[in-house]
């Protein structure tokens, strides 16, 4: 069977960057899916550890692979300098990657660490669903968007997750109050 075109994607972006040593870990609505129910997402989030020396073996195997794709290298460097997002699109499949600089934080760092891997036709790294949960609790909190919210509570119901570790990072991260909404 097929892999559908959202996956051979995300494979062959996690093949470039196990190929290129660079650490990364899917996040966002795509694990999401992995997690708890499948749903509707237009892209594919992923959390990166890239430096501007693999900028350049980065961007052209992207190109090799997708050579109608579209990648600002511009953007990349911009990225890179900032810990902010660039991302990459696939004419083919209409899917955008968004590449998310990592930072130098705490919570950032667990996630790297708490990473799982999953096969999805190739061997993926997901953020854990704890850290997804803490992840979503942060996106809701800087944008009151109710699918944050949303995505967090279907992860805590559909998936096994420690409630002493969703606590601590909610009070570390000052997020008491949409941890509350989450778990009421």
């Amino acid at each position: 069977m097929k892999n559908l075109p959202e996956i051979e994607l995300l494979i062959s972006i996690a093949k470039v960057l196990d190929g290129l040593k660079i650490d990364y870990y899917v996040t966002g609505g795509f694990a999401v899916s992995v997690w708890a129910k499948p749903r509707f997402t237009a892209d594919i989030d992923l959390i990166i550890k890239m430096s501007h020396r693999e900028k350049p073996e980065f961007a052209q195997k992207i190109k090799n692979i997708f050579p109608k794709g579209h990648l600002d290298l511009d953007q990349i460097d911009t990225a890179l300098a900032r810990h902010g997002e660039f991302n990459f699109i696939d004419p083919e499949t209409g899917m955008k990657v968004d590449f998310w600089v990592a930072k130098d934080e705490d919570f950032e760092k667990e996630c790297f660490k708490n990473s799982q891997t999953k096969d999805i036709g190739y061997k993926v790294k997901f953020i854990s669903p704890e850290d997804l949960i803490v992840s979503k609790l942060i996106w809701y909190s800087q944008t009151n968007s109710s699918r944050h919210i949303e995505d967090a509570q279907s992860v805590l119901k559909l998936a096994k997750v420690d409630q002493k570790y969703l606590k601590k990072w909610s009070l570390k991260l000052k997020l008491e109050k949409e941890f509350n909404e989450l778990t009421n």
